[in-house]
């Protein structure tokens, strides 16, 4: 199923990335981020960071990064 552009943004606006990604990961804060260990690939040392204010995360391990949507 492909959604609208306006329909994804509606639903980008409406979701916070930092709540969604602390239903499947353990986030600390640390600063303006959150930190935690990786989904995408195998860690020990939390390297993915989630933006908040910008609602991105990104992963320095893997490169992984992305919104909301992409982090679904």
């Amino acid at each position: 199923m492909r959604f609208d552009d306006s329909k994804i943004e509606e639903i980008k606006s409406r979701a916070d990335i930092v709540e969604l990604a602390s239903e499947y990961l353990t986030l600390k804060k640390a600063c303006r981020n959150y930190l935690g260990l990786c989904p995408f690939h195998q860690e020990k040392t939390p390297s993915f960071t989630v933006n908040r204010e910008k609602q991105i995360f990104y992963c320095f391990g893997c490169g992984e990064g992305g919104n909301v949507i992409t982090l679904l």
